[in-house]
């Protein structure tokens, strides 16, 4: 996957605000047991190749974050071991909160909701061994 063309010139600014937005938020999955990285920072990329590709190029430098999109966008897929503690967060997340749906029907999506998450990290992602 590559970058995606600049935006028009008026609305670039927002692009690099949300991507930073998004960065942040990647920054927090890195520390956050349960938080997902890895989406934030592909997004934030997108966000900053729209915007500016100046910082997108600052991000995909980074030492932790740049190899994580540029495999993701190579197609690599995702570590095995990463693989299992996506998989077990979204579990662990259903479990925990599904009793929270005060209705049936809210619960019996959330839970296939996880389980097509869980489908997919294991069915359609790559495996990098």
């Amino acid at each position: 996957m590559a970058s995606l063309p600049p935006a028009p010139p008026k609305i670039r600014p927002l692009w690099v605000a949300l991507g930073f937005v998004l960065t942040g938020l990647g920054v927090l999955g890195l520390l956050l047991p349960g938080l997902p990285g890895t989406v934030w920072f592909v997004l934030a990329a997108a966000c900053f190749s729209r915007g500016d590709p100046r910082w997108e190029a600052w991000l995909l430098s980074r030492p932790v974050v740049g190899p994580l999109v540029q495999d993701y966008r190579a197609g690599r897929g995702m570590p095995l071991r990463a693989k299992w503690v996506a998989c077990l967060c979204i579990v662990l997340a259903v479990a925990f909160s599904v009793g929270r749906i005060p209705v049936l029907a809210g619960q019996v999506v959330w839970v296939l909701l996880g389980f097509s998450g869980v489908l997919y990290i294991t069915l359609r992602v790559p495996t990098r061994r």
